[in-house]
């Protein structure tokens, strides 16, 4: 914590010299070219705000890494799933992995015409979700079970729509991640065991409005080894091959997404390499099979090039226990709460001279013992008053957050270079209390 350029996460947020220091030995943490200190200032906190640069950035080098072969990025719209953030990686060409309706018409009020770029993924897709796709003609259905299909089918009828499908298939691959996001263990709720698979598509075979068209498979989140990966598309290839022998056309593999990110004091630098790795562990598999292969990245591409701005309102000191007490919460940022999850935690003004470190807890001023964003960490003198940005928010930080104690959400801010937009106004009490009656 001592060095603030092991906190640093380029391209987008560094420190820099500016005006607004406290000293000339100081320096001040940046969005872009934008003092966060002045987002603050102006929009309050707590405050998202994401980098458009390091968005377009990551994005690219998923394209890069898989430029060998036909594919599609499909952004997992559950990691982050703003209407600016979903425009601006639509730009991009991205397509998008959806898991609700309700993300459906999300990715259409960006522009009906992305709908041709879904794939919609899911282990309780109700009928008016799959009507809804249906109608706007997307892609891809990840099919979970056996009762889906015959849902599937039913509608499809029904609407005189036709669907191709992928039934999301369960390798049995251990991730080793969190237990609460591994998805690849046949004791997991997610797909069908793969030697399942064939009597599922068999029952798909014949259907006026089905078609089978793909394989999916997703493992879990924030996966750190690559060896998984390429595990799971060796047994996904060998399917493969089975289903084309019993005559299914099979021209997508939906490789799913879940490669990790460091959250770390000092991440993995590398992160070009880290994705050309991920890429060769998934095609080298699938190589000489023709396929069209589909990703859904979302915290890879979207967590880093993100934080949350945060303002310490308290100092407090139980015995020898030390609190700082901010005024963002476990509503605004879940994952410590919820997964044990590691945040760094870096002042957004910070001086040279920060060796005398000091073991503190940093805690919101919610009504529970577990809404808090470290435990025992070791950081330099924090005043009250002062801004915390907390790193690598970018993803599943917004999209998890509650009303809980009847707290407004936070505000989040686009940046991109030296300009920025609100693309979220805060939450006001009568935004809450709305939709009651009393």
């Amino acid at each position: 914590m001592s060095d603030s350029r092991l906190q640093e996460r380029p391209p987008a947020f560094t420190y820099s010299r500016s005006d607004g220091a406290r000293s000339n030995s100081s320096r001040e943490l940046l969005a872009d070219a934008v003092p966060l200190r002045r987002l603050a200032e102006r929009y309050g906190t707590p405050l998202y705000v994401y980098s458009a640069t390091a968005i377009r950035w990551r994005y690219r080098q998923f394209d890069e890494a898989f430029s060998a072969c036909e594919h599609s990025i499909c952004y997992s719209v559950k990691a982050n799933s703003n209407l600016s953030i979903l425009r601006l990686l639509a730009s991009l060409g991205a397509g998008f992995d959806i898991v609700s309706g309700g993300e459906l018409h999300r990715v259409l009020a960006v522009s009906r015409k992305l709908a041709g770029r879904v794939v919609f993924s899911g282990v309780g897709k109700l009928a008016d979700e799959i009507d809804l796709a249906l109608r706007s003609g997307i892609l891809l259905f990840n099919v979970e079970s056996p009762s889906e299909l015959q849902l599937l089918a039913a509608r499809t009828t029904h609407l005189r729509k036709a669907a191709h499908f992928a039934v999301r298939v369960n390798p049995d691959v251990d991730a080793g991640t969190h237990p609460y996001i591994s998805t690849g263990l046949h004791e997991h709720k997610f797909g069908v065991p793969m030697h399942e698979a064939p009597e599922l598509y068999g029952q798909g075979t014949g259907h006026r409005y089905l078609h089978a068209a793909g394989v999916s498979v997703h493992i879990g989140s924030q996966i750190l080894d690559i060896d998984p990966f390429r595990e799971a598309m060796q047994r996904v290839a060998s399917l493969v091959r089975t289903l084309r022998h019993a005559g299914h056309d099979i021209r997508y593999v939906d490789a799913g997404g879940g490669l990790g990110i460091s959250y770390a004091k000092t991440p993995r630098r590398n992160f070009p390499a880290r994705v050309k790795s991920y890429a060769a562990a998934i095609v080298r598999p699938l190589r000489r099979l023709g396929l069209h292969i589909l990703l859904e990245p979302g915290r890879s591409i979207i967590g880093p090039a993100g934080v949350l701005l945060t303002r310490v309102i308290y100092r407090k000191r139980n015995d020898g226990k030390q609190f700082v007490i901010v005024d963002a919460a476990m509503n605004d940022l879940m994952r410590p709460s919820l997964y044990g999850a590691h945040h760094e935690i870096v002042p957004v003004l910070s001086g040279a001279n920060s060796s005398a470190l000091s073991k503190i807890d940093v805690v919101g001023p919610i009504c529970e013992s577990g809404d808090f964003f470290a435990r025992n960490r070791e950081m330099p003198d924090i005043a009250e008053g002062d801004l915390l940005a907390i790193l690598d928010a970018g993803a599943y930080g917004m999209s998890l957050a509650s009303n809980y104690n009847t707290r407004h959400r936070a505000a989040e801010v686009l940046v991109d270079g030296n300009t920025w937009k609100v693309i979220r106004r805060r939450e006001s009490i009568g935004d809450l209390l709305a939709p009651e009656r009393l």
